[in-house]
């Protein structure tokens, strides 16, 4: 697949770069991808909810009444969980929620959501640029020059600290090194800009 090179003015550089099949035309795997999604999603929980159990409450542990003859319920601690204060019964406990995956299923499913976009034509390749300090208005002028109207993810080849500040007040866009990209994000995109760097790193980890 050849895809023209765009420059950052929205025209063609009249250049154009070559996208491996074997990456951006493979037949996507839905459910490699849901997946992907999910394990990315559940490695974003904390874990760390914690209810009192009955044996944490801090109060008094003398007997609240007689055992008989009250025509009521026998009670023995006011740290029961049938008061009102009292611990709470199973309550969370700190944990991870991450899921292991596969780096097989992993790769295939990162492969899927590029091919998937790549068909759609949500794939553009952009020439390499940044700015000598954080320019929040030239990156929206990029933006509209590219005919980006939705969300949009731009993939730089190495971490980029001024594109990334310069972005990232940007609603609905996100600014990420290619050996951070993942299955979420590209999915999540509604345009995924690769630098023309990018697309080494992404054809040579995905290879």
């Amino acid at each position: 697949m050849k895809l023209d090179i765009i420059g950052i003015n929205g025209s063609s550089t009249g250049r154009s770069i070559d996208l491996p099949d074997a990456i951006f035309g493979v037949e996507p795997n839905e459910h490699a991808v849901y997946l992907a999604v999910k394990q990315y999603l559940a490695n974003q929980r904390q874990g760390t909810h914690k209810a009192k159990e009955k044996g944490e409450i801090t109060g008094s542990t003398r007997k609240l009444k007689r055992q008989k003859g009250t025509g009521t319920a026998r009670a023995g601690s006011i740290k029961s969980p049938v008061f009102r204060g009292g611990g709470r019964v199973f309550g969370p406990r700190p944990r991870s929620y991450g899921i292991k995956l596969n780096k097989k299923v992993k790769r295939l499913a990162r492969m899927s959501a590029l091919s998937d976009l790549a068909s759609k034509g949500q794939i553009k390749v952009i020439e390499d640029f940044t700015f000598e300090a954080p320019k929040t208005s030239e990156f929206v002028t990029i933006l509209k020059n590219l005919e980006c109207n939705g969300k949009a993810v731009l993939v730089t080849g190495d971490a980029d600290n001024i594109l990334y500040l310069s972005g990232r007040n940007i609603p609905k866009t996100k600014v990420i090194s290619a050996s951070d990209l993942n299955t979420y994000q590209v999915m999540n995109a509604g345009t995924l800009l690769i630098s023309e760097g990018a697309v080494e790193k992404i054809v040579a980890s995905l290879s």
